[in-house]
Order: C-alpha cells, then sequence, then structure tokens
C-alpha cells in the first residue's frame, strides 16, 4: 500500500502501527466485547479511556494537577468562537 503525506491542519496521517492497533481493537477493545465506537460513555471503559489520556497529556505536557484538562469536541472552528466569548465578562459585548 502506497502511504501519502498529509501536511494539512488535521487530522493527520497515522503510523501503521497506531493504525494496526485500532484495527484489531475496533472488533473488541481489550476484550470488552465491544469497539470504542460503540461502548456508551458512562461505562468503565471508556471511563479508563479517558483517565489515561488525561494521565498522558498531563505527562507530555507537564500540565500541573491544579490545572483541569478537557476533552471537547469542534475543533479550531469552536476554539476561535469562543475566544470572544471568554472576553465578556457577562457585559454581554467582547
Amino acid at each position: 500500500m502506497s502511504r501519502v503525506y498529509n501536511f494539512s491542519a488535521g487530522p493527520s496521517t497515522l503510523p501503521e502501527k497506531v493504525l494496526k492497533i485500532a484495527a484489531d481493537e475496533m472488533m473488541d477493545y481489550h476484550g470488552s466485547g465491544q469497539s470504542v465506537m460503540e461502548m456508551s460513555h458512562r461505562s468503565k471503559w471508556f471511563d479508563d479511556i479517558i483517565k489515561e489520556a488525561e494521565k498522558l497529556m498531563r505527562e507530555l505536557y507537564q500540565i500541573p494537577d491544579n490545572y483541569k484538562v478537557l476533552f471537547l469536541q469542534g475543533g479550531a472552528s469552536a476554539q476561535f468562537s469562543a475566544i470572544p466569548l471568554n472576553f465578556m465578562n457577562g457585559s454581554g459585548k467582547a
């Protein structure tokens, strides 16, 4: 298989090793009998995934314990929309 190089803002090209692990877990994540895409966000399995992801993020980016790590959807567009909201200070104007 010929792999392409992707220099766009995202999503990025993933190493084949990562893709193979994801493919294996697509049918059965760690013996749960389901893929990550099928499991409830309230399940112990998903909770373990989030906790491990937060732990790794804190280690990688040296995030101190007095900071919160938030996993949010929306991408860059949502982040750009949030900037003026952070400047409103309850006044209704940014």
